[in-house]
This record gives structure tokens, C-alpha cells and sequence, in this order.
């Protein structure tokens, strides 16, 4: 087998050797070397980001006269390549790496250098040039917040418009059909399919309005605050700079922090952020459990909706369904629980002026935001706007629900209601026939108190 072909680098500590095709430099091969540990590499959002950072760098310091202005437009020219994707192949660094995420840093300073070189035709240094007025300290952090804040913005607010959306055209197609509610998991007064799932809607629409509070902390960079957050080396106005350019360049309204000491030093809002997806995930759970225990059957289980036969359930029992795309999603959630405990132990790991965990917290960030997104998208498209309703199972359960009887008790009173419903239970028969039994109630005013869709308005009815 021939060897590769490599050519030699050298930095600050002495020479190594390098992938010959390879855009980065020396500081990467060290890390590349060094964290031979999972095989995960920083997620796509985030060398985004990174891209983005360094494209608002160079700008800022070209508006500032700090650089000259054909290396700042080579540096932005690059820089918006590695952002759009072109050369993910050249960060290969482990997410298990320096808690600074300063390997990462230099690896986007080693690809665009190079690239802004070859484009330029002189040299175009990754530290002097491309890491101007920066810090890995302050970069790395605004890249959490910004490949965060834009993937909520651009792929998880939106899945969960659709999601609600879904929610609410079924609740209005369903708001009809009146069902046996549950409490415990067992029978309960009445309650309606529609007002059933228009209860999830309001869960997932308090979670988009969850995160849109966060990015108000979300969308505050550290940029600026260089090495431990006195701004060392960098002009007092590069980093409003960088934020006014990257909201004009995302349409997410970026803003310096308040103060660059916090920003450093903690990960509180990648926690907070965190902590609001987790809230998603337990909604979703919630009611990716609902849609299994109403699609339980078709015979033998509550057997109220049919989920869409999407693929064989079974290799052994011809004809088997499962709800697959339900369970797809709880375990998607249980996966950003996980997460969260992660970030959350990664948020505590603020040592001082620096928090050094930041590779693992914006991994298992990114990853959280990106599957919550995907999976509302296939829960409302592949389970709830698809389901269909087994009206024939809903009324005969509704009919001989016992609990029905809740209903008489301001006119019979709770011991005289109790005595209906077991005898209506043991007997297997409706409480309406029971009661014509057991009261003076006449057939009118059971009629009347006891009409399954009225009970679904609450109050009272004399």
C-alpha cells in the first residue's frame, strides 16, 4: 500500500507532518494527533458559525483600519466558503478535545488562511490576519450562541409552527367527536378529540414562545472580549462591530453582551437554551405516548385512532403495525434529555475567566435543536395530519362509561352517583338504564344531564 503523501508544517512548537491535500495547518495536525477519541466532529451548524465569525472579523477590522482591505476581502471571500459547507472535510478535529475549543478556532484560522492565500497570492497569516482582535476565548463561545440561536431560528421555530399547525387543523376536524377522557389511565368524564389535541398544540405553542424568550440571551456574543474578557488586543468597537455585521448578514438581531466577564466565563444561556428544549422534548413525549396508547389495539387496546400503516411491524406476525414514528420521536426526546444532563454538567465547568467544555456543550446543543426539529416535522406530517378516527370504538366505550354518572351528582348527590356507577360497571350496562332504576329521574332529564357532547362545556347542568 503506498504511503500518503504528506508535506511538513511547523508552528511555535517545532515541525509535524501533514496530509499533503490538507487545508489546515500545523495547530490542527496537533489536535487531530492528539484526540484520536470518538470519531465525532463538530457539527455542520457550528463550523457555520465559525465561518460566519471569522467573515465578520475580517470585516470589522477592515471598517476599523486594522487590516489591509485586499486581506480582510480574501479572509470574508473564504471565510463565507467554510461557512456555506465547501470544506467541512478539513475540520476533522474530535469534539473531545481542549475545553476552549481553541483546536477548533485554529482550524478555521489554518482552512481560510490558506484558502485567502492561494486566492490572494501572498501570504495571509491564520493568527495575524485571520484571528485579528480575536481570541479563542471569546470565539468560541459567540459560535455556541450563534450556531444556536440560527438553528433555532432557521430550522426548530419553524418545525414547531408546522407541528402546531397540524395540531390545530386535526383538533378542528375532530372538535366533534366526543371521547371517554382519562385521568390515571382510567375512565373519566368526557372531553372531546379536538379539545384533546388542541391541548398539545398549546403545549408545543408555549415552547416556541420558551425559546423566542431565550434568544434574547442567546443572541448576546462574547466577541470582543478576547482572552478573559478585558477585551485585550482587540478595539473597544470590534465587537459591536461583529454583531451588527452578522445581523445584517443573518437577520438574527446579534448584540454585544452586557458583559463579556459572564460571557466568557459561563455557559448560562446554552443552559437555559438546554433546559427549554428539554420542556419540548417532555411535551413531545407526552404526546407521542398519548397517540401510542390511543392507537393501542386495534382489537385488543383502546384502539381509538389508527395510526398511518407506514411499514411491517413485525417479522414474525404477518400483518403486525407498530407506531413507528411515535416512537421514533420518544426516543429523540429521551436523547435530548441525555443531552441537557450533559450540557448541564458542561455549563458548571466555568473555571474562572473560561468555561472549558464549550466542544461538548455546543455538540450536544446543535444535535438537540436539529432533532427536535426533524422529529416534529415527521410527527406532524407522518402521524397526526394522517391518523384516522375509530368512531364505532369511541361511542361504545363512551356509552358504558360509568363515570358518566358525575354528571347527576347535584341532583342525586355523591353516594346515591357512586351506587349507579357500580352497579352500571358490574352489570356491564349504561348508566343512563341504571339510573332509570335507581332514581326519579325521567328519561328527559337523563337525556339531558347525562348528553356525552354537552359535558364537554363544563358547568352545570340542572
Amino acid at each position: 500500500m503506498k504511503d500518503k503523501a504528506i508535506r511538513i508544517e511547523k508552528d511555535s512548537m517545532g515541525e509535524l507532518e501533514v496530509p499533503a491535500d490538507a487545508l489546515w495547518g500545523a495547530q490542527t495536525q496537533r489536535a487531530v494527533n492528539n484526540f484520536p477519541i470518538s470519531g465525532l466532529t463538530m457539527p455542520r451548524q457550528f463550523i457555520a458559525a465559525l465561518g460566519l465569525v471569522k467573515w465578520a472579523a475580517a470585516g470589522a477590522n477592515a471598517e476599523l483600519g486594522l487590516i489591509q482591505s485586499d486581506i480582510a476581502v480574501a479572509i470574508q471571500k473564504a471565510a463565507l466558503l467554510v461557512s456555506e459547507g465547501d470544506y467541512d472535510a478539513h475540520f476533522p478535529i474530535d469534539i473531545f478535545q481542549t475545553g476552549s475549543g481553541t483546536s477548533s478556532n485554529m482550524n478555521a484560522n489554518e482552512v481560510i488562511s490558506h484558502l485567502a492565500s492561494a486566492d490572494l497570492g501572498k501570504e495571509v497569516h491564520p493568527n495575524d490576519h485571520v484571528n485579528m482582535s480575536q481570541s479563542s476565548n471569546d470565539v468560541i463561545p459567540t459560535c455556541v450562541h450563534v450556531s444556536a440561536a440560527l438553528a433555532i431560528q432557521e430550522q426548530l421555530l419553524p418545525a414547531l409552527e408546522h407541528l402546531s399547525k397540524a395540531l390545530e387543523n386535526k383538533a378542528d376536524e375532530t372538535r366533534d367527536v366526543v371521547k371517554t377522557g382519562r385521568t390515571h389511565l382510567m375512565d373519566a368524564m368526557p372531553v372531546t378529540l379536538g379539545q384533546e389535541l388542541d391541548g398539545w398544540r398549546s403545549q408545543i405553542d408555549h415552547a416556541s414562545e420558551r425559546l423566542a424568550d431565550t434568544m434574547k440571551r442567546l443572541t448576546a456574543l462574547a466577541q470582543g472580549g478576547t482572552a478573559v474578557g478585558t477585551g485585550i488586543n482587540a478595539h473597544p468597537k470590534f465587537g459591536p462591530k461583529v454583531a451588527v455585521l452578522l445581523s445584517e448578514h443573518t437577520g438574527v438581531p446579534f448584540k454585544p453582551a452586557d458583559n463579556l466577564f459572564e460571557a466568557l466565563s459561563s455557559q448560562d444561556a446554552a443552559v437555559e437554551t438546554s433546559a427549554q428544549l428539554r420542556v419540548l422534548a417532555v411535551s413531545l413525549t407526552k404526546i407521542a405516548n398519548d397517540l401510542r396508547w390511543m392507537n393501542a389495539g386495534p382489537l385488543a387496546g383502546i384502539g381509538e385512532i389508527a395510526l398511518p400503516a407506514l411499514q411491517p411491524g413485525s417479522s414474525i406476525m404477518p400483518g403486525k403495525v407498530n407506531p413507528v414514528i411515535p416512537e421514533a420521536v420518544a426516543m429523540v426526546c429521551a436523547q435530548v434529555i441525555g443531552n441537557d444532563v450533559t450540557i448541564t454538567i458542561g455549563g458548571q465547568s466555568g473555571n474562572f475567566q473560561l468555561n472549558v467544555m464549550l466542544p461538548v456543550v455546543v455538540y450536544n446543543l446543535i444535535q438537540s435543536i436539529e432533532i427536535l426539529a426533524t422529529a416534529s416535522v415527521c410527527l406532524a406530517d407522518k402521524a397526526i395530519a394522517g391518523f384516522t378516527v375509530n368512531t364505532d370504538n369511541i361511542n361504545r366505550a363512551l356509552g358504558r362509561n360509568p363515570i358518566l354518572v358525575t354528571a347527576l351528582n347535584p341532583v342525586i348527590g355523591y353516594e346515591k352517583g357512586a351506587a349507579v356507577a357500580k352497579k352500571a360497571y358490574k352489570e356491564g350496562r349504561s348508566v343512563k338504564d341504571v339510573a332509570r332504576e335507581m332514581t326519579d329521574l325521567t328519561d328527559e332529564e337523563l337525556d339531558r344531564l347525562l348528553d356525552p357532547a354537552s359535558l364537554t362545556e363544563g358547568g352545570i347542568k340542572h
